[in-house]
């Protein structure tokens, strides 16, 4: 079993000592002048052509850690870029994007701003994905599509034309300039509100649910044509309540987009085991009287749901050359849907099936881990995971610094990062097991303090990566099956950052994940990221 995790309650890695000689086999040699110093002598490239074999003695060491989870590959650090970061950990930052404006710029050279309607199409979506003038950005809207406007040329709306199936569908001239432009934070709110924010907007999906707490307004739409069998839904912030940042979302906002996916799920499951849902919204407490009849009525039933599926995309990027590089809009929203039991098998065609097959959960993944990790080691996985994160070392000389892997925490979560990180900047949420020695593993075994606890948690570790830089984040949920009778599986979550060096190529492809620093580093900084948010007024 290919795993980081000792029975020991210990993380165990490799170390590459590279040495080596490359025997040579160049049969042509070709040197020449690459360009000129600054002493006019020239600079040739023949270090690229050495002379015999060239031997490597003492290659920078590579420490190599198989991920915890093994269907999740394996992590290699580089002790150079590593040791960098230990001792500037400010490298582990991703820079704020500088104020652009070239309305601004066009002006310092006496040229109109409406030069902005005339880019190339590239210029364009460069411009409307980066630009931090609102100036800009309207200029770029009313380029793309044709708006309603107020008396003082306010935008009230878009303008709409017939389609050819009599559906009435907004004018819009460019699309991915469309997108890139509503989804820039520095739009002025009614163009967002108008283009993409208002119910309506986006097409004609049916608002199923919404919630109200102060100023958090949060609507659930149904996706019924889904790539999801079943359908979707999804919380969106409304438009009265913007969230293109994270420092836009407050406890209001993530508690009731998380009461939206716990509200959904019970009540589709309590329909399903004839429990009286009523026909309303649900409160907390309500909604907790309502899981507890539910895991009272699992003992003699079986729902044809069987998992959840949960799932948040933070943050928006387009590409000039045409690539969207992530979620589909910026405002803050979540997705979930339910997986079912069992659907058909086929062999061939679509009219008779050979039988039935259980639809892909990647919660299901984590159950195979622990069974085999038991018959392994008759031991429990998890357990033996908690004590390595609790009892941390570092692999490399640095012995004084700290090691610590845990980024905030509670008597019910842990919010850590883990020792072989998927993406460069991976944290990880976990349930933490109860009294009684159970591990909440689905938002049904979570009680009413647990599934606050996962939601504080959820908004910490969307902070402490805003506080290093990061813009698009990617959050996954790794629930245990309902009709599973594991009491070792705690409820998981992955946050998997993008950064701009890494958009994954082939050793990514293999589930070789190259890093930059050590986990427990970066774990300091998202804990100095905290306490830094913390301190603001």
């Amino acid at each position: 079993m290919r795993t980081c995790v000792t029975p020991n309650g210990t993380f165990c890695y490799g170390i590459h000592h590279p040495s080596y000689t490359a025997r040579m086999l160049r049969r042509r040699t070709r040197i020449e002048p690459l360009g000129r110093r600054e002493d006019g002598g020239d600079v040739l490239n023949d270090a690229n052509y050495p002379d015999g074999d060239v031997a490597v003695p003492e290659a920078d060491r590579i420490y190599e850690i198989t991920n915890a989870l093994p269907f999740r590959g394996t992590t290699y650090i580089g002790k150079t870029w590593a040791d960098r970061s230990a001792v500037e950990p400010e490298r582990i930052r991703i820079p704020a994007p500088p104020p652009i404006s070239l309305t601004t710029l066009l002006a310092e050279h006496k040229q109109p701003a409406t030069l902005i309607e005339s880019l190339p199409r590239p210029l364009q979506l460069a411009l409307a994905t980066t630009s931090t003038d609102p100036d800009d950005l309207v200029r770029l809207a009313r380029c793309c599509c044709s708006f309603t406007n107020a008396d003082d040329g306010r935008p009230t709306g878009l303008c709409f034309r017939c389609g050819v199936d009599g559906r009435q569908r907004p004018i819009i001239d460019d699309h991915d300039l469309f997108e890139a432009v509503a989804n820039n934070p520095a739009l002025p709110d009614d163009y967002k509100i108008a283009m993409v924010i208002r119910p309506g907007a986006q097409g004609g999906s049916e608002i199923v649910g919404d919630h109200h707490d102060g100023d958090t307004h949060i609507y659930e739409y149904l996706r019924r044509n889904s790539y999801i069998g079943g359908g979707h839904y999804a919380a969106n912030m409304a438009e009265d309540a913007i969230r293109y940042r994270v420092s836009d979302l407050g406890p209001r906002d993530i508690n009731g987009l998380r009461h939206l996916y716990y509200q959904r799920s019970y009540i589709r499951l309590g329909r399903l085991l004839g429990l009286d849902v009523g026909s309303g919204t649900l409160s907390a407490d309500e909604l907790e009287t309502l899981r507890l009849a539910i895991l009272a009525r699992l003992d003699i039933a079986r729902p044809e749901l069987t998992a959840t599926l949960w799932g948040w995309n933070f943050g928006f990027d387009f590409a000039p050359s045409g690539y969207r590089l992530h979620a589909s809009h910026q405002q803050v929203h979540q997705q979930f849907a339910m997986i079912p039991r069992r659907i058909d098998a086929f062999t061939h065609g679509c009219s008779e099936p050979c039988g039935e097959m259980r639809p892909f959960g990647c919660g299901d993944m984590i159950g195979e881990v622990i069974a085999q990790y038991r018959t392994l080691h008759d031991r429990e996985f998890f357990p033996d995971l908690l004590r390595a994160i609790t009892a941390n070392r570092r692999m490399d000389e640095w012995l004084d610094r700290d090691a610590d892997l845990v980024v905030w925490r509670d008597e019910r979560v842990m919010l850590f990062v883990p020792k072989a990180q998927t993406s460069q900047w991976e944290l990880q949420i976990m349930t933490l097991p109860g009294p009684e020695g159970r591990w909440p593993g689905n938002i049904l075994e979570t009680d009413q303090a647990t599934r606050a606890s996962l939601d504080s948690a959820l908004l910490a570790a969307q902070r402490a990566l805003a506080g290093r830089g990061a813009r698009l984040v990617t959050t996954i949920e790794y629930p245990k099956p309902f009709d599973s009778t594991e009491t070792a599986q705690p409820l998981l979550y992955s946050l998997l950052p993008k950064l701009p060096q890494s958009p994954g190529a082939f050793s990514e492809a293999q589930l070789r994940f190259i890093n930059g620093h050590y986990p427990e580093d970066f774990a300091a900084v998202c804990r100095q990221s905290l306490a830094a948010q913390d301190r603001q007024p």
